[in-house]
């Protein structure tokens, strides 16, 4: 049998399109009950019958973006070099939730830039504007578009990449890619075929390709973000904000509480660590398992 080398661009459970350097595009499963293989993995696969096939083996990992709850991880994109994570005027985004979608990006040494989706809706903007300023203040990129109307700020900035888009349901995801990708209707595109018969296509990821050097991950809507892949250290390691004060504060093992001599404390006392930062640190700091 003739093994072929591809790249997975769709997942869902664990139904998987990978598209050969030929550009076939094969319908694969794995082999047992293993799902640990993300959109973006490079592959190999065996044929199994007529445009079908069985993952064989994954190549090694240039970076993996993913998340994880206390006994589930979720791999949502492999081998890319930036997050784009959408928020919007309307509805109402979490804070929190971009603050745990940007500390899995920085674990994975990715690129970020927080997309400010539906910015032609006015009456929101300024109160979006306020709730991302903290994170403008910790030297993040943020964009404002709208996806209906002007999508050159973020097109400019996938030249190049391979970037993963992630946010909650309902921020616009579809839309951009749309209007990124003119003529692919995300929600009837060709994987839906493959992976579900067009019945699950929002809770499929799927890479598109802008161009040779440039290409996009959708990735499913969520309205949480688990970071139980994620030790104290790392979330600690995440806030870039943090990093001029390492190794500053009186104990070695300072939790940045109550502890006398903190640097942390000092640095926001002083105007320099935004108060929402440090206050969503501890909390998610706080659930980490070690």
């Amino acid at each position: 049998m003739t093994r072929q080398e591809g790249e997975v661009v769709a997942a869902h459970g664990r139904n998987y399109m990978v598209e050969t350097a030929a550009g076939e595009l094969l319908h694969c499963v794995t082999r047992g009950k293993n799902s640990a293989i993300a959109c973006g993995d490079r592959v190999t696969t065996v044929p199994s019958s007529a445009g079908e096939a069985v993952i064989d083996s994954v190549h090694p990992r240039d970076t993996l973006f993913m998340r994880a709850a206390a006994h589930r991880v979720k791999l949502i994109a492999a081998n890319v070099t930036q997050l784009a994570l959408i928020v919007a005027t309307e509805p109402s985004f979490s804070d929190e939730l971009v603050m745990r979608a940007i500390a899995a990006a920085e674990h994975a040494s990715l690129k970020i830039v927080i997309v400010l989706n539906k910015a032609d809706i006015a009456g929101e903007l300024e109160q979006a504007r306020a709730r991302l300023a903290c994170f403008v203040n910790a030297g993040y990129r943020v964009i404002e578009i709208s996806a209906l109307g002007d999508i050159a700020p973020l097109a400019a900035l996938l030249h190049g990449e391979k970037t993963v888009l992630a946010g909650q349901s309902g921020m616009g995801k579809s839309t951009i890619i749309n209007a990124l990708c003119p003529g692919e209707n995300v929600a009837t595109r060709s994987i839906s075929h493959f992976l579900a018969s067009g019945r699950h296509t929002t809770s499929a990821s799927s890479l598109y390709r802008l161009d040779p050097q440039s290409s996009i991950i959708d990735s499913p809507g969520m309205q949480e973000f688990g970071l139980a892949h994620l030790d104290r250290a790392a979330i600690e390691a995440s806030m870039p904000e943090f990093r001029p004060y390492q190794d500053q504060c009186r104990f070695q093992d300072c939790r940045h509480g109550p502890e006398p001599g903190c640097a942390l404390r000092q640095a926001l006392a002083e105007g320099h660590i935004d108060a929402r930062r440090f206050e969503l640190f501890h909390r998610i700091a706080g659930s980490a398992v070690r």
